[in-house]
């Protein structure tokens, strides 16, 4: 081990995070949590590296400060590929863990991911680990683009003692680009708070707030609205929904660049008084629309395992997601919910009629998924099987003792 990263045994070992951006989403919050939790280890010291957050997103750095000052912001940490500014960025996280000294560096997310990896490389972090919480690559994107980040993936793979991933879905793409060895790979289901959504209730109350009325069928959607997150899915099937359902609702929670384009769509469809838009919403206002939701549509192209089915079904509400990613893995076919193809609009049509007129149905698919989520997704579980990992790759580098 670099005598600059030896570590000194009369204090707790410090596990350094980086993430490209702190924004509102599920693995800012995964990661936030993570940390949180890791802190009141005895074992362990941490700490975040971000790059800033801006635009239409949102961003939980305050939230964040609430709970810890241990942030620090690096302008040069940027989501575009910036090749001038990516190689700052590469440098100035390795001055970072030189002065700071982690045991671990944990990165999450693509960019950061990569340069947080080849950084802690050079500046010989004795452990290094990567969180997939989604995709880098996919048919969602050019073959120039996918070549691209696949290559950096592999590279920084090589540098990359363990990957902790969201879904087995991810760790099967992953391997299949020739990134990493099964061996080095776990999956840990992104753990949140349950009790929040384990109590929350079809509020009349809440219902009204946002114009919805008690005999109202809501379907709800919580994702940015943006590309490749499948509002206009949704919007395909609208109208010959209302049709069938006329007490059908549509209850749109969160904010984005493309929020008035489906504004601007929900009205040319005469949808302006089916549709509600909530706006960006911060992450503890979530169990409340997810209680006065009758199911919750998730019908993206690309997610790791998106943290709105699990907290929706904590809810003790049914799912309709597409097939795509680790979806399947919570939203399991006729037991949580419905899982379809993508773009079959006839099956999404049909799933949501049938949720629609059997209220047993609905009853019985969320008690299954509130029980599934209860056994699997409670944030104290994701923490635990986090610090495990820890400590094993800690024990095995001789840097805890195995007793521990």
């Amino acid at each position: 081990m670099s005598p600059s990263i030896a570590q000194d045994r009369t204090r707790p070992l410090l596990a350094t995070h980086v993430i490209t951006r702190l924004i509102v989403g599920g693995a800012q919050e995964n990661t936030i949590s993570t940390i949180l939790g890791l802190q009141k280890k005895a074992e362990f010291r941490t700490d975040l590296v971000a790059g800033p957050t801006a635009g239409s997103e949102g961003s939980l750095e305050t939230e964040y400060r609430r709970h810890s000052e241990a942030l620090s912001i690096l302008p040069t940490i940027v989501r575009p590929v910036r090749p001038v500014t990516d190689v700052k960025g590469l440098f100035d996280l390795r001055r970072h863990f030189l002065r700071a000294r982690p045991a671990i560096v944990h990165t999450h997310s693509g960019k950061a991911g990569v340069l947080g990896r080849w950084a802690a490389r050079m500046a010989r972090v004795p452990i290094i680990i990567h969180g997939v919480h989604g995709p880098s690559f996919g048919p969602w994107q050019g073959a120039l683009a996918n070549t691209m980040f696949r290559a950096a993936e592999r590279s920084a793979g090589r540098v990359t003692d363990y990957f902790i991933a969201v879904a087995q879905a991810m760790i099967d793409q992953y391997l299949a680009a020739g990134i990493g060895r099964p061996d080095i790979y776990e999956r840990v289901f992104s753990g949140f708070p349950l009790e929040p959504f384990l109590d929350a209730t079809n509020n009349p109350a809440q219902r009204e707030r946002f114009g919805l009325k008690p005999e109202h069928f809501v379907i709800g959607k919580i994702a940015r609205m943006c590309e490749l997150k499948g509002h206009d899915d949704l919007f395909s099937i609208a109208p010959e929904l209302i049709k069938k359902v006329p007490n059908a609702r549509f209850l749109l929670v969160g904010g984005g660049p493309w929020e008035e384009r489906f504004k601007e769509r929900s009205a040319k469809l005469g949808l302006a008084d089916q549709v509600v838009f909530t706006g960006l919403v911060l992450p503890r206002e979530i169990p409340g629309l997810a209680g006065i939701m009758d199911v919750l549509v998730h019908l993206s192209y690309r997610e790791g395992l998106p943290r709105a089915l699990p907290q929706a079904m904590a809810a003790g509400k049914p799912v309709v997601a597409f097939d795509c990613d680790g979806a399947g893995e919570v939203c399991i076919a006729e037991k949580t919910g419905f899982l379809i193809k993508p773009k079959d609009d006839a099956a999404l049509l049909k799933a949501l009629v049938t949720l629609a007129s059997s209220q047993s149905l609905r009853e019985t698919l969320g008690s299954t998924g509130r029980s599934f989520v209860r056994e699997r997704f409670p944030v104290e579980r994701m923490v635990e099987d986090t610090y495990r990992i820890y400590l094993r790759l800690l024990q095995q580098r001789g840097l805890l003792p195995a007793a521990r």
